[in-house]
């Protein structure tokens, strides 16, 4: 694998940099390591920030997946290593290689001879890891690892900046839902905002649901998923959550 020319991995930053959500993100960082590193496929194992499940995100092909799939199978691999570790790991050859060889016997079934698996961070999180795979033994380099890494850490700001314009995103979307909320509770028993947004509130609480759960489904059904009087509300006044 021959190093990129600078300007080169500048271009490749600027288009990683413009996708415009994480799974278009995603994407673009497997397809361009395919044509910029020089591997035969590529893939990332992405941290699912809700549960923490280690799923693939993105793949070139799907020998890629099922490789993956493997490691989450057997619970080892270099890129889930990679992960916990916080290191770079070189596989030379799947077949002679013995730290994991459970999953290195399946890689071998597959085709997958020789790997890097690099980790992908934001400020100390780890958001997945970059797997570059060749169906030939010995593809890969210590100085392939160091071009690799240098890839990863484009990737990484790149995907960090995408999951948090992700998380803005709902946010604003989360703040529009519960104020239709509000306004559908304050029309329906003419409360002020401050008393519809403690209803709200309340029945997220008792039913530990999201207060965005419960705001998008008053807003889709006009009612709230169950039929009761909620307690009191700090000025003595009960308001019934669906009066159906």
């Amino acid at each position: 694998m021959e190093t990129p020319p600078v300007d080169e991995f500048a271009a490749v930053a600027r288009s990683l940099s413009s996708a415009p959500d994480v799974d278009e993100t995603l994407e673009r960082i497997v397809q361009l390591a395919v044509r910029s590193l020089g591997c035969h496929y590529a893939g990332v194992s992405y941290v699912e920030q809700r549960t923490k499940r280690v799923e693939t995100g993105a793949a070139s092909h799907d020998v890629v997946r099922a490789g993956d799939q493997a490691q989450y199978e057997v619970g080892e691999g270099p890129c889930l290593q990679a992960m916990e570790d916080d290191t770079s790991y070189l596989v030379h050859d799947t077949v002679r290689d013995p730290r994991w060889p459970r999953w290195s016997a399946r890689a071998d079934e597959l085709g997958l001879r020789s790997v890097i698996g690099v980790r992908l961070f934001d400020e100390g999180s780890t958001m997945g890891a970059l797997n570059l795979y060749s169906g030939r033994a010995h593809s890969f380099t210590d100085d392939d690892v160091d071009v690799a890494q240098v890839y990863a850490a484009h990737a990484s700001v790149a995907l960090g900046s995408a999951r948090e314009e992700s998380h803005l995103r709902l946010a604003i979307d989360a703040r529009h839902q519960v104020g239709l909320a509000q306004g559908i509770l304050m029309e329906r028993f003419e409360l002020d905002q401050q008393q519809a947004f403690a209803v709200l509130r309340r029945y997220s609480q008792q039913h530990n649901v999201k207060l965005r759960h419960v705001a998008e489904q008053l807003v889709v059904t006009r009612s709230l998923p169950t039929a009761q009087v909620v307690a009191s509300l700090d000025a003595g006044a009960e308001v019934l959550e669906n009066p159906a």
